[in-house]
């Protein structure tokens, strides 16, 4: 049976990818942080899961209690702008520090074993009028984005240098069942509270490629078969900009259809720190693939508002 080694197994993306992979015939084991019940994980798709850095040390021991990987699946990492302006050294140390451990860590022990780095597409920074593709140039400019950036290099060192499988997927906005975090999650949260207005940052009119897990899910399975080719990047989007707005807006007028309170939307006009005004990727090597993301982003929001609104207490 084919293993695969999933890093950040505990996360929002890292629990449907573990879910698919075992859905898929492959024997699962996941690697970071968060103390995660054996039946939970279970029913995530894992067969293993430890709770712990990720360093040599512990991939030692899950090859030991678990068996080597044919196929590794970095997802382990900082996870939003905010938390990195909060906290730089930390993001620094999740993101960047873990790659250059597990990087090292497969060319001593399992230098043909391929590996799928999961950035984002914050690497590309601001200033884009359309579709980013790959090979645009690299300009994060807030830490989490400079941190995913860094651990790319990582990985393309280790690929030109020592001949390592790799393949980094630049992620944009990736939303779904089980995101308890970012616009979506804050946004149900404060339509929940019953208020006449939700007050929201930005200006709404920012552009954003807007994906669903279960697409990006698809796709980072598939882009494993890209790092037989040494070093590659991809994109996993929609290749479609949809503004803040009209989500923020859609959202609240599912909520209202399926029996809240309706609210009127207020944005400040004053945008996050490290927030671009355009990410939308070109997903030209993604179709090239026949990966691309197909679920509709209507129903998908659909599906979000059900979901929140079936957690404990926001039943109507």
């Amino acid at each position: 049976m084919t293993s695969a080694f999933v890093t950040g197994a505990h996360g929002f993306i890292g629990r449907h990818l573990s879910h698919e992979l075992a859905h898929r015939g492959f024997r699962v084991a996941g690697l970071g942080h968060g103390a995660w019940p054996e039946s939970e994980a279970e029913q995530w798709g894992l067969s293993h899961w430890l709770n712990g850095t990720v360093d040599s040390a512990n991939l030692d021991v899950l090859v030991r209690q678990f068996q080597p990987p044919d196929v590794v699946f970095h997802l382990a990492g900082g996870s939003s702008v905010g938390a990195s302006l909060a906290n730089p050294r930390e993001d620094f140390l999740r993101t960047v520090s873990t790659t250059a451990e597990l990087m090292e860590w497969l060319r001593l022990n399992s230098p043909q074993t391929p590996v799928v780095l999961v950035s984002s597409a914050a690497v590309y920074g601001n200033g884009h009028q359309g579709p980013v593709a790959e090979t645009a140039p690299l300009n994060p400019y807030s830490p989490y984005g400079v941190h995913k950036r860094m651990m790319e290099e990582v990985g393309e060192s280790y690929s030109s240098s020592f001949g390592l499988k790799v393949v980094v997927v630049r992620l944009f906005s990736v939303f779904g069942f089980q995101l308890r975090k970012q616009l979506l999650w804050d946004l149900c949260t404060r339509l929940a509270a019953g208020t006449d207005s939700v007050p929201l940052g930005g200006s709404g009119s920012e552009l954003r490629d807007w994906t669903t897990v279960s697409d990006v899910v698809h796709a980072l399975i598939g882009s494993s078969q890209l790092a037989a080719s040494g070093f590659t990047a991809l994109n996993i989007g929609t290749g479609s900009g949809t503004s803040v707005r009209t989500v923020a807006e859609y959202v609240s007028s599912s909520w209202h259809q399926q029996g809240g309170q309706s609210s009127v939307l207020q944005f400040s006009g004053r945008s996050r720190p490290g927030d671009p005004l355009c990410l939308v990727a070109d997903i030209s090597r993604l179709a090239a693939l026949g990966l691309s993301c197909r679920q509709p982003l209507t129903a998908s929001l659909d599906n979000y508002v059900r979901w929140y609104r079936s957690l404990a207490g926001v039943i109507a």
